[in-house]
């Protein structure tokens, strides 16, 4: 019967690809009761990855996956198997997952955050649901906190960024020797960080951050600037959405050499001549609550978490404890009628395959 479902679902994730949703392993193992119905999960991933599913013919599905071996589609099946209904939607930028995965490098960030802001608003399942949780790994961390921020709908309940920048970077990453390509792009991102063309372009530059030119930073970057509100006019509304999270859960990597500086998963400030480290509660943004950081973190909704390891070495029993620790299921209320009516019908359609 296993293996009839997997067969099913495989089918099924070709004929019917709604919007990058992992669709069948959703819904194959119920919630329990009506009342323990777990929200949705949507996850943005990080540079270099793509939303596309392992190989169907892959029967390990059925048992579990590892992170490291499978990648990012075992996370959902984990979501699953951890909180039993729970219907995961991976983020994606273009159907074609080698576009996707460019797209993590090439584009305009502001285009891609409203093009995903569309389809989540616009997706038959998660467009009835209460709310939404949340995670992001690497930059897909401030990519879905620019959801929550400027759109919020369906709105996030829950937010968990793991070796996110949300503070930006210092230092663009370093590429392999003989990989002329992205030798080509990173000599174009340190030549020309603040011109027009990288700043509306190559993705790793829109939330480049020198804290000894901030001038720059302010004057020209198409994203970070505005998300953290940096600028003299604050959007009030991002500040308002993301005091609406229940919770926003961020964790660093201890030996993080690929983000520079790590501590930027926690909004931290990094002095990049002496290294010294100034918390977010030491800053002005906290301090004015230029985000609602502060006020999320007077209600002990703010959390820093530190992880072993290096950039996004993450283990199935730290995600498990995720899925438990911030996902638990919430209560059914009569606002997720709609929600439950639409996975009723969704599961009904894959039992007619």
């Amino acid at each position: 019967m296993a293996r009839l479902r997997l067969i099913v679902s495989c089918i099924w994730a070709i004929i019917y690809p709604i919007h990058g949703a992992i669709i069948p392993q959703a819904h194959f193992t119920p919630a329990t009761t009506p009342s323990s119905a777990p929200l949705p999960l949507v996850i943005w991933h990080g540079l270099g990855d793509k939303y596309t599913s392992p190989s169907c013919q892959n029967f390990r599905e059925i048992t579990g996956y590892s992170y490291k071996a499978e990648g990012l589609r075992s996370v959902g099946v984990l979501a699953n198997k951890t909180n039993p209904g729970t219907f995961t939607y991976y983020v994606r930028l273009d159907a074609d997952p080698s576009a996707d995965r460019t797209a993590g490098f090439l584009g305009n960030l502001t285009l891609q955050v409203e093009k995903v802001c569309a389809d989540i608003a616009s997706h038959p399942i998660l467009s009835k649901a209460p709310a939404i949780n949340a995670m992001g790994f690497s930059q897909g961390g401030q990519f879905i906190r620019a959801y929550v921020e400027r759109c919020n709908n369906p709105p996030v309940a829950n937010l968990v960024t793991f070796g996110s920048q949300h503070n930006g970077i210092s230092e663009f990453q370093n590429c392999k020797a003989n990989d002329w390509v992205c030798q080509g792009w990173q000599s174009l991102l340190r030549g020309n960080t603040w011109s027009a063309f990288v700043q509306n372009k190559l993705v790793p530059a829109q939330y480049f951050r020198n804290p000894e030119d901030l001038e720059n930073y302010l004057e020209h970057s198409n994203f970070l600037a505005d998300l953290n509100n940096e600028r003299t006019t604050k959007n009030s509304t991002y500040k308002e959405n993301i005091k609406k999270l229940d919770r926003f859960v961020m964790y660093v990597f201890e030996d993080d050499t690929t983000v520079i500086p790590k501590e930027s998963g926690w909004f931290s400030e990094v002095n990049t001549t002496s290294q010294k480290v100034m918390k977010l509660q030491d800053r002005k943004m906290y301090i004015e609550d230029w985000l609602g950081l502060k006020w999320l973190d007077e209600r002990e909704r703010l959390e820093f978490r530190t992880l072993e390891g290096g950039h996004m070495q993450l283990s199935d029993e730290l995600l498990i404890d995720t899925f438990k620790r911030y996902f638990t299921p919430r209560a059914k209320t009569a606002q997720q009628d709609s929600w439950s009516d639409a996975m009723v019908e969704f599961d009904a359609g894959i039992q007619e395959l």
